[in-house]
């Protein structure tokens, strides 16, 4: 059987009794540009079925924003070219020129390359994975994200069955840009869980890829052409959440007061005492005011690598706890005390610079005085005439 038009999402985890082959290619590229047969084992471990190697007669190239090629496994756009490549869009010079672009390094004068608008990797094998469109990249924090990544990685959870990745407003919480996942089940129920999630998109994605909010949906919207629509997707959906049990809410005062800096910062208090704070919105960007703010509600200093170390609010209250009564004296922070602290050091680095360079005068000195006297000091040699003379005196007698 051969698969095409759209993304394929899988083959349900088995061994199919025909053989499946996944083709890819877009209009412009008359037709099929990449074919490679599905196997159930690459889904078994969690990885959506690639679109193959290019067929005979086409050339692909994954190059980064300057056209450059980029290494196996880095994300990249998609060029093609070759036997199949289409003239141009007729009567749209404009866009013509856009996307088909010319070849830089082909032999052939004249030689263009299409430019997909996909965004694929090689895989080791010399195959292609399908990771998304171009224009579905966004930055998260000064980072280039593709949401077709994070979808990808939703969909190969067991309990997923289909899934959608937006942004937040720019100024929507004091987090800046967000993520927000639309997942549909599996099964058709909404047995989905936050915990397990999270647990299966921090072994595969870094955590700035992580949606804070993950809503439960019965089925995507679709546009006439059966392709997502991301505009019609609602804002009121049902949140995926910890179970209320599970969610423990601060009650001891130094919780409290750590729950209310970590709303402060994130914007929102859906978090229990055990949440990690990395996985309910926050980021490394937002430690340094979580820290600040911490401090001076505490009156004492907090350090960063105590809210790395501590990520949830129970461990961070037990650990700042442990530290006030542990600590002999609490430490200075006070302008004038570094500032006398700075004036020490360098009165004591100025003293030992002194003293190198008054042992190397000395030294220079003392050799020049013994060279000195080593000149003026006659020498005393023995006359060559004088012991002759001596010699043969001695020899008459």
């Amino acid at each position: 059987m051969h698969a095409g038009g759209d993304r394929l999402h899988g083959t349900g985890g088995h061994a199919l009794p025909f053989r499946l082959v996944n083709n890819y290619g877009p209009t412009e590229n008359t037709v099929i540009a990449a074919s490679g047969t599905v196997t159930a084992a690459g889904e078994a471990r969690g990885v959506l079925p690639g679109i193959g190697r290019p067929i005979t007669g086409t050339e692909a190239y994954v190059f980064d924003a300057e056209l450059r090629p980029v290494p196996v496994g880095v994300p990249g756009e998609l060029y093609l070219g070759g036997a199949g490549l289409a003239r141009g869009y007729l009567g749209r010079a404009a866009l013509t020129a856009d996307r088909f672009v010319p070849h830089p390094y082909a032999a052939t004068p004249g030689a263009r390359l299409y430019r997909t608008g996909d965004l694929v990797r090689w895989r080791n094998d010399g195959s292609l994975d399908f990771l998304g469109r171009d224009d579905h990249q966004v930055k998260i924090r000064g980072v280039r994200v593709e949401l077709g990544e994070i979808e990808n990685v939703l969909r190969a959870h067991p309990a997923v069955r289909e899934a959608a990745v937006l942004t937040t407003a720019p100024d929507d919480g004091p987090a800046g840009t967000e993520l927000i996942a639309y997942l549909v089940p599996a099964d058709g129920s909404s047995a989905l869980e936050l915990a397990e999630l999270h647990d299966h998109m921090t072994r595969r994605l870094p955590r700035h890829m992580h949606p804070r909010r993950c809503l439960a949906l019965p089925s995507l919207p679709l546009t006439p052409n059966g392709k997502v629509d991301r505009t019609a997707l609602p804002e009121d959906a049902r949140e995926i959440a910890a179970p209320a049990a599970a969610r423990r809410r601060a009650e001891a005062p130094l919780e409290r007061r750590i729950s209310a800096v970590w709303a402060a910062a994130l914007g929102h208090d859906s978090f229990g005492i055990e949440d990690n704070f990395f996985d309910v919105g926050g980021h490394s960007l937002l430690l340094a005011s979580v820290r600040d703010r911490l401090a001076e509600e505490l009156g004492g200093p907090v350090r960063i690598a105590d809210l790395y170390a501590h990520p949830t609010i129970a461990a961070l209250a037990r650990r700042l706890a442990g530290a006030e009564t542990s600590a002999p004296a609490p430490a200075r922070t006070g302008g004038a005390d570094r500032a006398a602290d700075r004036r020490r050091g360098a009165a004591r680095l100025t003293a030992m610079r002194a003293r190198a360079s008054g042992d190397a005068r000395t030294s220079r000195t003392d050799r020049t005085a013994e060279t000195s006297r080593a000149s003026r000091t006659p020498r005393t040699t023995e006359d060559p005439r004088a012991s002759r003379t001596s010699h043969g005196r001695a020899e008459r007698q």
